[in-house]
């Protein structure tokens, strides 16, 4: 379903002038995939407030404001504008509990290293062992993990379960970054950073969507596994070029803007700039892949090269028109 959102408008390709930050990446990077929104968004953020309220996500102390200025729902629509009613609710909850869980991770890395550690070993308990939780964010997670089980075959389930694993995983690899005192090299920074996008989670779920499943060769095979890596990398490094202001500010490191900058020592729109290409390189990549392999994917195949076309092109669209990233729109581009 393809429309044009009033709040969206989108600078010439290619301007020389670019005023802000946010004209800056309108004019250079490039976005092959268009915007798209999925019909039952309304329905997912009336679903995502019941959801929280019934999982009491919603009473915890700064969730309500943070969820206003992310919009789960809306960057669940834009990610996954065709799938059914059923799996957007699941990816808007899923979306929406990683973002109150990543805040919190993000705090209690940096104020209470040592509670970490828990928070984190509870996720995994309920996710590998099937453990019951004993806190309200571990038993938010433990009935998402229902919902998919019920939704997905029992291999997507596993696969959901062990790439939700590897987020868990990452947040523990951010907040030691976060906390050393070592320069944090660019590539260091980059493979944190596709840990903790929390991305990958989701394509199992594309898949269920047509109540389909891909053969093991095929989710395996080198240019499929080459193609979720760029996704995940070109989606969430976008998010990262609208988010490098809020994140300088707030003494962030996991950033690809922020790693060039450091590594450059250069400003801050020339760091962008810097991203950015990396970012055209990734997603010219994965188009080429893709052209390569379509011709021999299945109908699960392709619906899965789909959801991470949809991540590539949701996170963008979502990224430049989040109130989470407004600043991006109002600091200079020189």
């Amino acid at each position: 379903m393809s429309t044009t959102h009033e709040e969206i408008t989108i600078a010439p390709h290619g301007s020389l002038h670019p005023s802000t930050l946010k004209e800056l990446v309108d004019a250079h990077l490039r976005m092959p995939f268009g915007f798209l929104r999925n019909p039952h968004e309304s329905v997912a953020v009336a679903g995502v407030e019941e959801w929280l309220r019934a999982q009491g996500l919603s009473r915890e102390p700064g969730v309500p404001e943070m969820l206003r200025s992310t919009r789960p729902a809306e960057l669940a629509s834009y990610t996954s504008p065709g799938v059914d009613a059923d799996i957007l609710q699941i990816v808007a909850n899923q979306i929406a509990y990683q973002f109150v869980f990543d805040d919190r991770a993000e705090e209690v890395g940096r104020r209470w290293p040592d509670r970490l550690l828990p928070m984190l070993c509870e996720s995994v308990a309920i996710l590998r062992d099937g453990q019951p939780p004993t806190t309200v964010l571990g038993a938010a997670l433990a009935d998402l993990y229902r919902q998919v089980q019920e939704r997905c075959t029992p291999a997507q389930a596993a696969r959901w379960a062990w790439t939700s694993r590897e987020y868990v995983h990452g947040l523990l690899y951010e907040s030691v970054a976060q906390n050393g005192s070592f320069p944090l090299a660019t590539g260091l920074c980059t493979s944190i950073r596709s840990l903790t996008a929390g991305v990958e989670p989701f394509y199992p779920l594309y898949e269920a969507a047509r109540r389909g499943e891909s053969a093991p060769e095929e989710l395996h095979h080198p240019v499929m596994r080459r193609m979720r890596r760029l996704s995940v990398d070109a989606a969430v490094w976008t998010a990262d070029l609208f988010s490098a202001v809020k994140e300088q500010r707030a003494g962030d490191m996991i950033n690809l803007a922020l790693a060039h900058q450091r590594a450059q020592g250069c400003s801050l729109p020339v760091a962008i700039t810097l991203a950015i290409r990396q970012i055209n390189s990734a997603i010219n990549e994965f188009e080429g892949l893709y052209a390569q392999i379509e011709p021999v994917l299945s109908p699960a195949g392709r619906d899965c090269v789909e959801g991470m076309a949809g991540w590539i092109g949701g996170c963008y669209h979502w990224s430049r028109n989040v109130p989470r990233y407004a600043d991006t729109a109002r600091v200079s581009a020189s």
